[in-house]
Parts: C-alpha cells; structure tokens; sequence
C-alpha cells in the first residue's frame, strides 16, 4: 500500500501578471473567462478536510454568495468541511457552518487543522498574505493557479513572498477552457543545472 502525505495546498486563480483581485478588490474579470466544460475545483476539494481563508476573501463570500440570508449556498459550495477564518475584526458567522474565527499565528491553527482534516488536504483559500505566513512557517506544499487571459495591472498580489526556482518545481500543467493551470511542489530542493534558455535572458536583462 503507498501511503500518501496530505498536503496544505494554495489553489487559486490570478491574472497573468499575477493578481487574485483588482483594484477594487472585484472578481467580475474572472467571471468573464470560459472555463470550458470541466471543473477542476470540484475534483480538488473533494480531497479537502479543512480550509482556511483571510478576512477580506470570506467577506467577498459573504456579499457575492449571499450566506448569511441563504445559508444553504454555504453548504452547496463547502458542505461541511471546517473552515478557519482569519481575522483581526469582527464578523458575522454564517449560520450552521462549521466555521471558526481566529486570528494569529497560523503554525498553531494549521495544527488544528491537519487534526480536523483525517488525512486529507488542507486547502488556504486566500488572500495572499495570509498564504504568505504560511509560507514563512514552512507549511505550504504545493500551489495549484488557474491562469486566466487577462491582465489587471494591479490589485490584490498573488503571494507577496520571494520564492525562486529553488524553492518551486512544476509538477504539472494543463489547460481547461481558456485557463491555463499549472502545478508547483513548494520545498528547498536544488535545481539540477541551469536551461540555457535562463542564461540568455540574463544577457538580454543585463544588456
């Protein structure tokens, strides 16, 4: 029997330059991308024991999806997965959910987390700061983006860390509808050699 670890994912969309939202903190872009006739989320999150997301992405959910007045799309969206909101505000909780407001250091909600899951994943919703101190707590294994064909020039940053290509690996690429999804293992791995393709792009920088 090959035993699989769970993993503490970050799956998500962006723009291609590499924004989650725009300016004004709006997703209307996104919804104008086919994404063809698959649904990947709905294969990923059947992998999902727990989530977690920030203040600003569970406040989107709660106007956008309307679950405070209709509590069911909560549950049609994430059943009853527990989800770990993190927030330093108050915020109203959506009824019967199997949400948990917190706030803090993440390694210790993470824990929690992993316990609640059973094995299976633990998926970080957003926004990217928050990913970001899970990142700096060397919790993150792997990040999944669905890369829509548009260019916002600002907004919300994808993960506002540096991580190079020694900490990233793809593992895997695919294309649905008009989104592009590429998979990263996140780690400290050396990277064998050096493309040429890289060394021509130096010169071509530097010169």
């Amino acid at each position: 029997m090959v035993f699989v670890m769970a993993k503490t994912q970050y799956y998500t969309a962006t723009s291609i330059d590499g924004y989650i939202a725009d300016e004004n903190n709006s997703l209307e872009w996104l919804f104008d991308v086919d994404g063809g006739n698959e649904n990947p989320f709905g294969g990923f999150f059947a992998g999902v024991g727990a989530f977690a997301m920030g203040a600003t992405t569970y406040e989107w959910v709660l106007e956008n999806d309307n679950v405070l007045a209709e509590p069911q799309n909560w549950h049609d969206l994430y059943g009853d997965v527990p989800c770990w909101v993190f927030a330093n505000r108050e915020l109203p909780l959506v009824p019967d959910a199997n949400v948990f407001m917190v706030s803090g250091d993440v390694k210790r909600v993470h824990e929690a987390m992993l316990v609640a899951a059973k094995g299976k994943n633990v998926w970080l919703v957003g926004g990217g700061d928050l990913v970001g101190q899970f990142v700096d707590q060397g919790l993150l294994d792997e990040i999944i983006l669905g890369i829509a064909p548009v260019v916002l020039g600002g907004g919300s940053p994808l993960l506002p860390r540096h991580l190079t290509a020694r900490h990233l690996a793809l593992t895997g690429t695919a294309q649905i509808g008009r989104f592009a999804y590429l998979t990263y293992a996140v780690g400290s791995e050396p990277v064998p050699g050096r493309h040429p393709a890289a060394t021509e792009h130096r010169h071509a920088v530097l010169h």
